[in-house]
């Protein structure tokens, strides 16, 4: 057979044979082209080169002349090696960008249904703040937590005004107990995480002393509360203070255990 004959064959061997080989390479339907592994072992940039260097090698000594077959053996060899290299290489992909979670909630902002939950707050499975009792006032934000089913509640998450329970004052003043002023750093939290919300505090006594002298002690017992909520982020502007002295009675002022119930501070939504 002639050389140039035998040129041409390899030749299309050459195209024919690469270039199947590196489409046969291509992602078929419903296979993952982005994994390696997937691929058979034809079609590897190793075997597709050494397919083309023997190819393009012969090809190069086909089409020579007789003083220059090494010559021309060496650069098909080395230019079949190089095309079939290319034609089987693995394209170049994008990778795809990691998983967000913009709020760190631990849920990421694909699957997150409520994006932007402050730091630290416990969410669900689709990112939301968990809200235990379900009266629709998140745990973080909520003052009665345990509410019954059901049940209809303030923007405080409370079917009521709240007594502020052992909100307690040194002896006959409006200065707060170190016990009482640990209750409050928590109420101050959830206020501060309920921005939108404005309160009321309302200081009671009991019947002993004077009704003026009660009047002005439950006055400036709620100003007490309101001034350390104030100290600890909750803004002025969102707090009103009454004093009510002893005109509204929750118990009997003729026990000592009523006069108790009705020494009190109780915290409610100004609407």
């Amino acid at each position: 057979m002639k050389k140039s004959t035998t040129g041409l064959l390899l030749g299309s061997a050459l195209v024919v044979g690469l270039s199947g080989c590196a489409s046969s390479g291509s992602p078929s339907s419903g296979m993952d082209s982005g994994v390696s592994s997937d691929r058979a072992w034809y079609q590897s940039p190793f075997v597709c080169g050494l397919a083309g260097g023997v190819i393009g090698g012969g090809l190069g000594y086909a089409t020579s002349g007789e003083s220059d077959e090494d010559t021309g053996a060496a650069i098909g060899s080395t230019a079949g090696a190089t095309i079939g290299a290319m034609l089987c290489a693995e394209p170049n992909r994008t990778p795809e960008p990691a998983p967000r979670d913009t709020d760190g909630d631990g849920v990421f902002d694909a699957d997150d249904q409520c994006p932007g939950t402050p730091a630290g707050v416990a969410v669900d499975a689709v990112g939301c703040p968990l809200d235990s009792d379900g009266d629709g006032v998140p745990d973080y934000q909520d003052q009665c937590p345990g509410t019954p089913a059901g049940a209809e509640v303030n923007a405080l998450g409370c079917e009521e005004d709240l007594v502020l329970r052992d909100v307690n004052f040194e002896f006959d003043s409006a200065v707060l107990t170190m016990g009482a002023e640990g209750i409050l750093d928590d109420v101050a939290e959830k206020l501060r995480a309920n921005e939108n919300v404005r309160v009321r505090i309302e200081g009671h006594t009991d019947a002993v002393g004077s009704d003026s002298y009660n009047q002005d002690l439950s006055q400036r017992r709620a100003d007490s509360v309101a001034d350390y909520l104030a100290s600890q982020g909750v803004s002025m502007d969102r707090m009103r203070t009454i004093g009510y002295g002893e005109s509204q009675p929750v118990a009997s002022n003729d026990t000592d255990a009523g006069r108790a119930e009705n020494r009190r501070v109780e915290l409610g939504e100004w609407e």
